[in-house]
């Protein structure tokens, strides 16, 4: 049940997880959760690799954007085309996890350095913050 559900949530968000701050991917490179006092729940660092703890679908959802991809605990993505509108940027990205590859429309609202909001179309109340994380 918890794997179905990072599964969704990582989908949900990249269909998950992309990004830019003031214009640049690139600035977005890092550890992202949604919850910000559950990142050294969510992530486990091993010298300088990142990966997600066993359990941390229990303590919220996250990923890890590095460059041109993005990781999820059961996904992969990565970016194909970027478009800004405003303080928005539009991603199309290529997702696979082990079983199955699709192409995913990711919106993202730059908030802050270290605030992002995943936006769906048609659906605002679906609107997910994620923040930065320091580990």
């Amino acid at each position: 049940m918890g794997a179905v559900r990072n599964t969704v949530t990582f989908i949900a968000f990249f269909g998950c997880s992309i990004l830019c701050f003031s214009a640049s991917a690139a600035d977005l490179t890092g550890v992202w959760a949604t919850d910000a006092s559950a990142c050294n729940k969510i992530f486990v660092k091993s010298g300088t690799n990142i990966s997600f703890a066993g359990d941390s679908d229990v303590f919220g959802g996250g990923f890890i954007i590095e460059g041109k991809r993005i990781r999820g605990k059961m996904q992969t993505c990565n970016i194909k085309q970027i478009k800004e509108d405003g303080a928005v940027t539009h991603y199309v990205a290529s997702c696979a996890d082990d079983v199955s590859i699709g192409i995913v429309q990711i919106s993202l609202k730059i908030e802050s350095e270290s605030k992002i909001t995943r936006l769906f179309d048609g659906i605002p109340e679906l609107a997910t913050p994620y923040f930065r994380c320091s580990l």
